[in-house]
């Protein structure tokens, strides 16, 4: 803990003294509240922005729910920071963050300069603000700079524990005369697979860069622990994570493997029994691949080339029904002007309709098949996605307010900006916005919710309604000539599907009663189909 005496000065009353922070700072900062807290909801949004650029510190989250809570947290802390009090209980609950930091694995240099970022944000505010900028801003450097000293304690109280278990290790473990483990070292290190080694009751005795790389975790954190317990979700754990642990013999299978931030990934084990170990040493050895990419990959070329079979034969379709179907569309309009002329009956008029507007119908069908059969060469470029966003909603805007469907947008400051075919992707964003509006439309109204964010490698666009949700047991929605609407021709998601992959790109549902959710992830350097 930090708040231990020192004759009769607590560490934080001793940090307080060493950067001269006073009451008039406390006073400063609580008068100043009024007009800093505008700007929270903004500042955490940017601070968050900032981090998904960073893939090491983008790692420790596991998810946009996630992260919609430390945004919030974020702001409770500022608030804090304003607040006009900074006693024990304050500096408790500061050190409480930095040791959430610790578990979660945020690298140390992103306290630093998270700091550093938010210190500017600030003090932008400050310079604009306040009638006396100077005293206000180095009152909330004096304070910033405690913040920080507290947050990093925690770094080096875990470093030190890290430190006394390796040597508490290393004066416990067996040193045969062959040196035991250390013939395994290079060549465990320079493997790209992930390679843990098990002592007899299944906790990690080897781990190698690569598992270090994957899970998040340094080696110094695991060695000595229940490999189940760090690496198996809880309902795996008494089945397949005990008889992976326990294989007395050569055996593959495969293991979701959870990471330190709580994600989920696919992996492919090798178990293989060590020989010839000491008491104490490795009893097993799990070599292991990350196939969740390929698992991804795979089930993205399945479903290709599902698409481009169904697209053949709907491409020799299309151009063989579409001349009859022309000559078909004008002797019905000629008929109709004939009836229409000679005062023919109402019913006749009705039946012309009707065959008129099935033909239209059919029409754009045809239209779609070819646009689904074609394969169109993307004209890719900086595309801002945010930008192509914005424009999808104006289009739809009007059917969606005509439906009493109100859509909102929650999308980040800056632009977003990735290299793709605008108009493609302006269709894919039409498509999926009309579909949630007329999911919505039949209950009376709705919401539907449009967002996107950066990621280190990708940028993501969702669209959310609060409709029925997706039949469950249904073939999947992105195959050919599949449709939840009456009317619908069952190609507008296959055509989603395939303009999103020619983009190297992935689309994904999430759907139940009262939330259906499309997120189209795009990799940030496009490329040409």
């Amino acid at each position: 803990m930090l708040y231990y005496a020192r004759g009769m000065e607590s560490r934080v009353d001793e940090l307080k003294r060493y950067v001269r922070f006073t009451d008039e700072d406390a006073r400063l900062l609580a008068a100043f509240a009024v007009h800093a807290e505008p700007h929270f909801r903004r500042i955490a949004q940017e601070f968050y922005e900032r981090i998904r650029e960073h893939e090491d510190a983008h790692a420790v989250f596991t998810g946009e729910d996630q992260i919609v809570r430390l945004q919030g947290s974020m702001v409770a802390w500022l608030e804090r920071v304003f607040g006009g009090v900074y006693d024990e209980a304050y500096f408790q609950k500061t050190e409480q963050i930095g040791r959430v930091h610790v578990r979660v694995g945020l690298p140390q240099r992103y306290m630093l300069t998270a700091m550093a970022l938010i210190r500017s944000s600030l003090t932008t505010v400050i310079d604009e603000k306040a009638a006396d900028a100077v005293p206000v801003g180095d009152a909330l450097s004096r304070l910033l700079d405690i913040e920080l000293a507290v947050m990093l304690e925690s770094y080096r109280i875990d470093l030190m524990s890290r430190v006394e278990r390796a040597a508490r290790r290393e004066t416990t473990r067996p040193q045969p005369a062959d040196k035991g483990l250390e013939r395994y070292v290079q060549a465990v290190e320079l493997a790209p697979l992930l390679v843990i080694g098990l002592d007899a009751s299944g906790c990690v005795a080897l781990f190698n860069r690569e598992a270090e790389q994957l899970t998040g975790y340094a080696r110094d954190e695991v060695l000595g622990r229940s490999f189940v317990e760090l690496f198996v979700s809880e309902g795996l754990r008494e089945s397949d994570g005990a008889r992976l642990v326990a294989a007395s013999a050569e055996m593959s299978t495969e293991l979701p493997l959870v990471t330190r931030s709580g994600k989920v990934r696919d992996v492919r084990w090798q178990v293989a029994p060590a020989s010839g170990q000491d008491e104490g040493g490795v009893a097993r050895f799990l070599i292991g691949g990350d196939v969740t990419e390929e698992r991804i990959e795979r089930e993205r070329q399945q479903q290709v080339k599902r698409l481009a079979a169904v697209g053949t034969l709907a491409a020799g379709l299309a151009h063989e029904i579409r001349n009859p179907l022309n000559g078909a569309r004008l002797h019905v309009s000629f008929l109709e002007r004939a009836l229409a002329r000679e005062g023919g009956s109402t019913e006749a008029l009705e039946a012309v309709h009707v065959v008129g507007d099935e033909i239209q119908r059919l029409a754009r069908l045809v239209t779609e098949f070819l646009d689904f059969a074609r394969p169109q060469r993307l004209i890719c470029a900086p595309v801002d996605a945010r930008a192509i966003s914005e424009r999808a909603v104006q289009l739809v805007d009007a059917a969606a307010r005509a439906g009493h469907v109100t859509i909102g947008t929650d999308f980040p400051r800056g632009p977003l900006v990735l290299v793709g075919d605008a108009q493609r992707l302006e269709q894919v964003l039409l498509n999926l916005l009309q579909n949630a509006v007329e999911a919505v439309v039949p209950k009376g109204g709705g919401t539907v919710t449009v967002r996107a964010r950066r990621e280190p490698h990708h940028v993501w666009i969702e669209i959310e309604d609060d409709g029925p949700g997706i039949p469950s047991g249904e073939p999947s929605i992105f195959d050919a000539f599949y449709s939840t609407k009456p009317t619908g021709t069952g190609l507008g998601l296959a055509i989603v599907h395939r303009i999103v992959t020619d983009h190297g790109g992935n689309i994904d549902v999430d759907s139940h009663p009262g939330r259906t959710r499309f997120r189209v992830t795009l990799p940030l350097e496009g490329r040409e189909a």
